[in-house]
């Protein structure tokens, strides 16, 4: 018996983008180790320098594009389509529930993009308009059609590398030379994207936290006032101590570029930790803030780590975290923290980095009287895992802990009112 074997045509999807619209300018994104990828342009029409890195997130692209911790990067997607769901409205209010703004922050933060294949058409409900339009209107420059996978090697196997994106007439130009290329990290970045000036979000919480913005993601915040707490955000350089008694605990967000930067926080913060017993939480250069106000030293990664999927390992139990469990976290960050031996008194690691062995997280120990933990990966994720969401109700049942056992010793015991900090509603992440 004979079977009759039919050959169907091939069917390849080629490119869903504008990579192969030859009507958009030219781009070459140039690397300070001498490689040059060319491509299309699909941003804004000029070029640009910053320090290339690569994310290994598979979703989130807005999320990521609005992180204050890229700025001054030009941020490789290794995930090959970006822009297929567009980009939403990004406006919120200002209530118990959110903090202005939809993704995390106001505009777009990357110096520049670098992406396989962008998406030409998008499709999803809350989408208003597409990832080219939306880097137009940001005066953000983004390059499409070029093998990201080949970039993402590269950075692996020599360190982040300075980079150039040439758009249009530039693409026709000499690569730059060694010293044309411009380090963000020699600039205080943090400067940059900081408050000027204190705000409030939710005036009316049952716990009042002070926020040093170092460049704070907004789901930090959303985080925050959706568990009831006040929020005051205050500059980077604030001096905190004039004004700690006025709070129930202290908050110390992310940022962008080198800590060192930042040593007038850190010295600020050293007092604080001295002569003050409340909470106190790092997220990323938070975490930085607080190690080198307890005595290490902050050192620069080859790579750093950024994406939704790296694994820290719980060195210490606290709250929802429990020693020894194994927890998947979203991460941005180019430092970290040195491991060393003896660690400061009074201080233990309380998370490693299961790839690098890194350390993702300190903490005070349980004899120091104190109650600080710093974690150098995002709890708040967006987007990424909830794994570790819960520490922000940790931290704020701590706080209120101390509010009322501080309300108890002034004998006014019905002045409190104590909140449970319960999970607050899962962030959407739009994908």
């Amino acid at each position: 018996m004979y079977r009759k074997i039919i050959y169907f045509p091939r069917i390849a999807r080629g490119f869903a983008t504008h990579s192969g619209n030859s009507l958009l300018p030219p781009a070459t994104l140039h690397l300070k180790s001498g490689q040059s990828f060319f491509g299309r342009s699909f941003g804004a029409p000029k070029s640009i320098y910053g320090e290339t890195v690569f994310s290994t997130s598979i979703t989130s692209y807005t999320e990521s594009m609005t992180d204050p911790s890229y700025r001054g990067q030009i941020l490789v997607f290794t995930t090959p389509l970006i822009g297929n769901y567009g980009v939403p409205l990004n406006t919120a209010p200002f209530d118990s529930e959110d903090v202005g703004v939809v993704l995390e922050s106001q505009k777009i933060q990357c110096a520049a993009v670098v992406v396989g294949d962008v998406a030409e058409k998008y499709s999803h409900y809350t989408a208003t308009e597409s990832l080219a339009s939306w880097c137009q209107r940001h005066d953000v420059p983004a390059i499409t059609g070029v093998d990201t996978r080949a970039i993402t090697r590269l950075l692996r196997d020599q360190g982040t590398t300075l980079g150039r994106l040439a758009v249009g007439n530039d693409t026709s130009l000499p690569a730059p030379t060694a010293d044309e290329f411009w380090d963000p990290s020699l600039e205080n970045l943090v400067d940059q994207v900081s408050t000027k000036e204190p705000y409030e979000l939710n005036p009316t919480g049952s716990v009042k936290i002070a926020l040093l913005d170092f460049g704070a993601k907004a789901n930090i915040q959303r985080s925050l006032v959706r568990r009831g707490a006040a929020v005051t955000v205050m500059p980077w350089n604030y001096d905190f101590n004039a004004v700690r008694d006025q709070f129930d605990g202290l908050f110390l967000s992310n940022g962008p570029g080198d800590p060192s930067h930042c040593m007038e926080a850190a010295i600020n913060l050293r007092r604080t930790l001295d002569e003050w017993n409340k909470p106190v939480f790092g997220i990323c250069m938070g975490h930085q803030i607080i190690g080198m106000a307890a005595g290490l030293d902050a050192y620069r990664m080859t790579f750093g780590n950024r994406g939704h999927n790296q694994p820290v390992l719980a060195l210490a139990s606290s709250g929802s975290i429990k020693a020894g469990r194994v927890y998947v976290t979203s991460q941005n960050h180019q430092y970290a923290l040195k491991l060393q031996d003896p660690f400061p008194q009074g201080w233990e690691p309380f998370f490693i980095n299961c790839n690098d062995s890194s350390i993702e997280g300190i903490k005070s120990t349980s004899d120091s009287g104190k109650n600080v933990w710093g974690v150098q990966f995002h709890p708040e994720s967006a987007g990424g895992p909830l794994d570790t969401i819960e520490m922000f109700s940790d931290f704020l049942t701590e706080c209120a802990a101390h509010k009322s056992n501080a309300v108890l010793s002034t004998g006014d015991e019905g002045v409190l009112k104590m909140k449970t900090f319960d999970s607050a509603p899962k962030i959407a992440v739009v994908a």
